[in-house]
């Protein structure tokens, strides 16, 4: 969410929260127990002379902050040359790669400590802030902010050349917004991995322009042996020498370097006021330890706390070497080798892992979790936790904000197993959908990469009511990937689940600390374990029957008519994944407090819901089962225990491995040129067709020499390639004698398709295949695009009375170019169409056949089926048209949002939110608007309000819509993708006015 255009707002002329996406970020505000949210904005002022002086900008904000109504000022920390912000740990938190970055503001007077989310938005944000200080230079003048008076409630002394009391405590002011001082420390500045191999690490501090060196040596080089390099080693951060070369560090210049178990005071070892702040690459910090207000069973707040820690690893973990963020090429030909030798210097050792599921019904928790998740005798070394629709008001769908989420964290790390202290590595939600990661203390040092991402599976796409939350990270040297999804609801849906499952596979993607490497997918993972609410029910049995089976225990049988069984035996979804015997009864559906089968009107017939399945190597599953005690929810939660082999780094093994890379690299380089050799160079895609993805592949195949290549812009374009084409992978490196296959995918969408149905782009291109002190190569992409009635204009569509793939193109090109306003004048053209005939084919057969449908707008279509209805559509065969219900309606929303001018004009956007709440206004406003996109609003009103006198049918009401169709026929011209909080609602009460009053 772009929330630093609700900051812009509040500013004055002159002022700038620039750079959306690396000038603002939300954070917790921590003092003492107290957390409080705050929006950080670094807000930049040009003075007359052309130089630049930079404030912190701290607001109080509403759950979404996106414009400046939602925002109030709190306070303005100027960046002066005192500035100071570095990055901490709370005493005795461990460092966990991945969780929340802990900062610290100091001052003479002033100390403010915050949390921020862990991710490339707050590096990026971290690092403008270190750009932006002032700097030492003794010829340059001291900052005054004079421009910040403007922001205080009253007016500074004017006689005083600077307000001299901004560094004064703010508790002391009266009528004025507080504003503190500091000094920042920047990021540590890397050197490459060759370096790291013969020196070890050195830093650099950059503190309002100081720098500072400081080196320590590796435990290898303290003791002669060990390793350097990508992968984590036995031993780790327990190398004693290591241990007391990370406390100098830590005492010495305030970084993060210290025993992980243990624990220091930053605050007492940091002389004069220096600190180290680690670069965002080796993770970040989480201080969200849970305030468990009720103690758990046989110990104390204070043991519990000690239990759920959290933070960041530390950058002598090994594992960390060659994820840095610069990598040469030099660096990225050792990672191969290393890679491909994976197996000359690891050994596999077993670790116990628990995964569990739990779809709560949006209730809170009422019984402890222990049945559930301390159910086994030994302690697990990882637990992988998710739930399922954890919130299921509407609220936490439009606002994705939700007080489950920390009711359910807390329950959780109150019950895991009692034989362990655990810290949590990573929490990531959507909605409903939460997903939960903890390690026992003593692996903490070992996890590393960390990454978490979300993708939503719901109508058009992209709500988040269905779809898939995961976490990536790596243990030792094995990559692993845990994968949450809630799939789509109903006994007959199936194929909307396989569709579901396929969309998180190939949208979920990760990205890696080395930039110029591709996005990691959930395929590209040594393990990947797959939970959650999978919806596959059980078919062609009647309840009655089903029942029966279960009272004879007859799980076998059963399992025969399980959706998912049948479904992945086909190969559609979970492909190579594998799933534990069911010997236990289906999870799903009981009445909510008790162990009985669902005596609702509905009578749901009971299924397997609930799911966990695995994909990769040295797997072995050593429970699966459900857990009849917990009866919170009216689905019961569902665990496996797994032993899972990792490689771990023999150290002496690795410094060979290594050395032998290192020798080998240094006879081959420089000897030759890199040069390959392409499988294909011309590519045709022919018949484009709107959202409906092409491929074309081919090979690169490398000669001797180590290369990289990447795709590369042309001169003066934006891009290597145009808007509907991509390259996977676009970048990458190749050893001698391997080769890669690159995919060229073309898919046009809404913001392409329009210059393509009118001619002004087409479906060429000429991309530029680089290496890396090599030559580049050339590959030409061509073909044709099917025009299409989503993508063209309202007035474009009325004249044409021929579908539109039965006109010629220049026909279709003049149609797609005319303004809007020509075609309002009707008497130099011949009569038109009122609406567009697509538009009408869709909402009559709505009108025919889903005016009563359940969910309707709600519930997300086939995307098979809607290539099928676009196809009718654009060849006018309606009277072959064979789809459900949803996805004619997905369809309908899906045509409203690729009007490249929406049925209210962009012109009469901001009349329209003004006068929201005010019909008659509301009423004059569309009176203006051009014949036909006067003419579609009130069709489509008409056929809402039929769909409303069906509302205890449909269950839908005059809120569910305006929301809906709020924000496809109201969008705002500025081109933000989507409208903000206050907009939204506007939005929603124009259209709402519309539903409730006759048109």
């Amino acid at each position: 969410m772009d929330q630093s255009v609700a900051i812009q707002e509040t500013l004055a002329e002159g002022e700038y929260c620039t750079i959306p996406e690396q000038q603002a970020v939300q954070g917790v505000l921590c003092k003492g127990d107290s957390r409080q949210s705050r929006l950080l904005g670094l807000v930049r002022y040009r003075l007359e002379n052309g130089a630049q002086e930079h404030a912190l900008f701290l607001y109080t904000h509403r759950r979404m902050a996106i414009t400046g109504d939602d925002v109030s000022l709190d306070q303005i920390v100027p960046l002066s040359r005192d500035f100071m912000l570095e990055e901490v740990s709370p005493d005795g938190e461990l460092y966990i790669l991945g969780s929340d970055v802990t900062v610290q503001l100091d001052t003479a007077e002033l100390r403010l400590v915050f949390q921020l989310p862990f991710g490339s938005h707050t590096r990026m944000f971290l690092q403008e802030v270190a750009r932006a200080c002032p700097g030492f230079d003794p010829e340059t003048r001291d900052p005054e902010f004079l421009w910040l008076s403007r922001h205080l409630c009253a007016e500074p002394d004017a006689q005083s050349p600077k307000p001299r009391e901004w560094n004064s405590d703010p508790g002391n002011w009266s009528g004025f917004t507080p504003i503190g001082g500091g000094r920042y420390q920047s990021r540590n500045a890397r050197r490459g991995l060759e370096d790291v191999l013969l020196r070890g690490f050195c830093y650099i501090l950059l503190g309002g322009g100081a720098t500072e060196e400081s080196e320590f040596l590796l435990a290898e080089e303290a003791h002669g042996g060990g390793t350097v390099g990508g992968r984590s080693a036995r031993g780790g951060l327990r190398d004693e020498a290591l241990e007391e070369a990370a406390w100098e560090m830590s005492a010495g210049g305030g970084s993060r370097e210290r025993d992980c178990a243990g624990g220091s005071n930053l605050d007492s070892s940091r002389p004069n006021g220096r600190g180290l702040l680690m670069d965002q690459s080796s993770g970040a910090r989480c201080q969200d330890k849970p305030d468990n207000s009720v103690a758990r069973q046989n110990k104390s707040k204070s043991e519990i706390t000690d239990m759920v820690r959290s933070s960041t690893i530390t950058v002598s973990d090994k594992a960390h070497i060659l994820s840095m963020q610069k990598f040469g090429l030099r660096d990225t030909m050792v990672k191969s080798h290393l890679v491909q030798k994976e197996e000359d210097y690891t050994y596999i050792q077993n670790f116990r892992f628990f995964v569990g599921t739990y779809n709560v019904n949006g209730q809170s928790p009422k019984e402890c979790l222990r049945p559930w998740l301390s159910h086994s005798t030994q302690a697990p070394d990882v637990y992988c936790v998710g739930f399922q629709e954890l919130d299921l008001s509407k609220e936490a769908f439009f606002f994705h904000d939700t007080p489950k989420e920390e009711e359910w964290f807390k329950a959780v790390s109150e019950s895991l197993h009692p034989g362990a202290k655990y810290a949590k590595v990573k929490l990531i939600r959507l909605v409903g959908i939460m997903l939960l990661l903890y390690v026992k203390q003593e692996h903490a040092a070992h996890i590393s990469e960390v990454e978490a991402e979300t993708v939503g599976t719901g109508i058009m796409g992209r709500m988040g009511n269905k779809g898939g939350v995961a976490i990536r990270f790596q243990l030792h040297n094995t990559s692993i990937c845990v994968v949450n999804s809630h799939l789509a609801a109903h006994t007959e849906e199936y194929e909307r689940r396989n569709q579901d499952y396929k969309d998180i596979c190939s949208r979920m993607q990760f990205s890696q600390v080395d930039p110029s490497l591709p996005p990691l997918t959930i395929s590209k993972h040594d393990v990947i374990l797959w939970l959650g609410d999978l919806n596959y029910r059980i078919e062609e049995l009647d309840v009655e029957k089903v029942k029966a089976l279960i009272e004879e225990k007859a799980f076998q049988t059963l399992y025969a008519y399980d959706q998912l069984k049948i479904q992945v035996a086909a190969k559609t979804v979970f492909e190579g994944f594998t799933e534990g015997e069911l010997t236990f009864q289906p999870t799903y559906k009981y009445d909510t407090g008790s162990d009985d089968w669902d005596t609702s009107e509905k009578c749901r017939a009971p299924a397997w819901c609930d799911r966990v399945l695995w994909k990769g190597k040295n797997i072995s599953q050593l429970s699966y089962q459900s857990h009849m005690a917990l009866k919170t929810s009216d689905h019961k939660p569902v665990s496996s225990v797994f032993d899972i082999g990792v490689r771990v780094v023999n150290e002496e093994l690795y410094r060979k491995t290594l050395e032998e890379i290192v020798r080998s690299l240094d006879k081959m380089e420089n000897a030759n040129i890199p040069s390959v050799s392409l499988s294909k160079r011309e590519f045709c895609f022919e018949n484009v067709k709107y959202m409906q993805l092409q491929t074309e592949s081919f090979t690169i195949h490398n000669g001797q020499v180590p290369c990289q290549f990447e795709f590369i812009n042309k001169p003066d374009e934006k891009s290597y390639c145009k808007q509907w084409l991509t390259a996977k992978p676009s970048k990458g490196f190749l050893l001698p004698d391997s080769h890669v296959e690159i995919e060229l995918e073309l898919f046009v969408n809404k913001a392409t398709a329009t210059k393509l149905n009118s001619g002004e782009d087409k479906i060429e291109d000429i991309l530029v295949l680089h290496l890396e002190r090599g030559k580049d190569y050339f590959l030409s992409v061509s073909g044709n695009y099917l025009p299409s009635c989503f993508g063209s204009p309202i007035h474009t569509l009325c004249f044409m009375r021929e579908p539109i793939l039965d006109l010629p193109l220049e026909t279709v090109s003049k149609l797609t170019l005319m303004p809007v306003q020509t075609a309002d004048d009707r008497s130099q053209l011949e009569n038109p169409m009122e609406i567009p005939k697509e538009l009408w084919m869709m909402i009559d057969y709505l009108y025919r056949n889903a005016i009563r449908q359940e969910d309707l707008f709600q519930q997300p279509g086939l995307r098979t089926e809607f290539e099928h209805i676009r196809d009718c559509l654009d060849t006018g065969m309606i009277d072959n048209l064979c789809a459900s219900n949803h996805s004619v309606a997905e369809a309908l929303l899906l045509f409203l949002e690729s009007l490249p001018e929406p049925v209210i004009c962009y012109s009469a956007y901001h009349n329209c939110l003004e006068c929201s709440g005010n019909y008659t206004a509301s009423k004059q406003v569309i009176s203006t608007l051009p014949t036909f996109h006067k003419n579609v609003f009130n069709y489509l009103m008409s056929f809402l309000q039929e769909l409303l006198k069906n509302s205890a049918e449909n269950h839908l009401d005059e809120n569910i819509l305006a929301s809906i169709f709020g924000s496809l026929l109201l969008r705002n011209p500025a081109g933000r993708q989507k409208l903000d909080m206050v907009e939204k609602k506007k939005a929603q009460e124009f259209i709402h006015q519309f539903l409730c009053s006759p048109v």
